[in-house]
């Protein structure tokens, strides 16, 4: 460790114990000491003993490790500090302090990354304060997918609006409570002893869909545009499914514009374009025709008219709004 003295090591708790980086693992093996805090039972402290490594505990909170660590260099050793799962902020910021005083340190300090995060280790955390919630919080122990079910519309219809608006913190922060929602149903459901699947069988699945259902990217077929890509995706969807109908796997409860137009989609495989509804008999029949053809030309011109409508209709509240502030 020629030069440096203390070397302060972090680790992401979302990687393995023992998968370090190569820079890591020589601070480790150079150093003279290698303290942590905590118990001898840290995944991360029994990695490097497993490695041959001695590991010094040192009690007491940051200032102590400090002084422990100081201690140590002072003497001329060279002193590595395996860092917890939480950080140690206050460890840190002793550190921070030391290094920007005058007279610094007769000895070199370096902070040194152990181990780095992947794509996605974030979710780690979230399955883990998920389940630490439905074994501690009274209110989250109630919950059951039924009782849940409100709070997904709400969160579905607060991400829409967030889209609506182009307020990118509102739209992350919504994107967050919609994951919650899946990560919730998972943990409820991973308690059925019978029928129970956890959050990593949700996404193993998703995965293996979105594999299976994108052969031209995982496979050998061929797709020119984003048209063939739709069609097979269909194609392999009606294999998987063996639908009797085509309108089976619509949900009713969509919205009606929404619903129209998943309808259409699928109507269009079993009726001629030119396809008419019989006469109207009433105003309401009328009016949901006249609704349903204002669908069919939005498709054709590849308009979503569910979006369409929202959006219109947030442009009348804006010039509501005016008018009010005007008055």
């Amino acid at each position: 460790m020629p030069g440096d003295a203390v070397k302060v090591v972090l680790t992401s708790p979302r990687v393995a114990p023992g998968l370090l980086t190569r820079a890591a693992w020589q601070a480790f093996t150079d150093a003279d000491e290698i303290g942590a805090a905590g118990g001898p039972m840290r995944p991360d402290v029994q990695a490097l003993v497993g490695s041959g490594l001695v590991v010094t505990q040192v009690e007491g909170g940051p200032a102590e490790h400090w002084a422990w660590l100081s201690a140590a260099a002072a003497d001329g050793r060279r002193v590595a500090w395996l860092v917890g799962e939480d950080g140690e902020p206050g460890l840190l910021r002793i550190v921070a302090d030391q290094l920007s005083r005058e007279p610094r340190p007769p000895y070199e300090v370096e902070i040194l990354h152990g181990s780095y995060d992947v794509p996605g280790a974030r979710l780690i955390d979230l399955v883990r304060v998920m389940d630490r919630l439905r074994r501690n919080c009274p209110w989250d122990q109630e919950q059951t997918h039924e009782s849940l079910a409100k709070y997904l519309l709400e969160e579905t219809y607060e991400t829409l609006e967030a889209i609506d608006t182009g307020d990118r913190a509102h739209l992350r922060e919504e994107l967050g409570d919609l994951l919650l929602q899946v990560a919730f149903h998972s943990r409820i459901a991973s308690e059925d002893l019978d029928d129970g699947f956890s959050v990593d069988d949700v996404a193993g699945d998703i995965v293996e869909k979105l594999i299976r259902r994108h052969p031209h990217v995982f496979g050998t077929v061929a797709a020119a545009d984003a048209a063939a890509v739709e069609a097979n995706w269909e194609t392999i969807k009606a294999a998987e499914k063996q639908r009797t109908s085509v309108l089976e796997g619509i949900p009713l409860a969509l919205p009606a514009l929404a619903l129209a137009d998943k309808v259409l989609a699928r109507a269009a495989r079993q009726l001629p374009a030119d396809h008419q509804l019989p006469p109207p008999v009433s105003d309401t029949d009328r009016i949901g025709a006249e609704l349903l053809a204002l669908v069919r030309e939005a498709r054709t011109l590849g308009i979503d008219p569910e979006q369409a409508l929202r959006t219109t209709t947030h442009h009348l509240a804006d010039e509501i709004r005016t008018n009010e502030s005007a008055g």
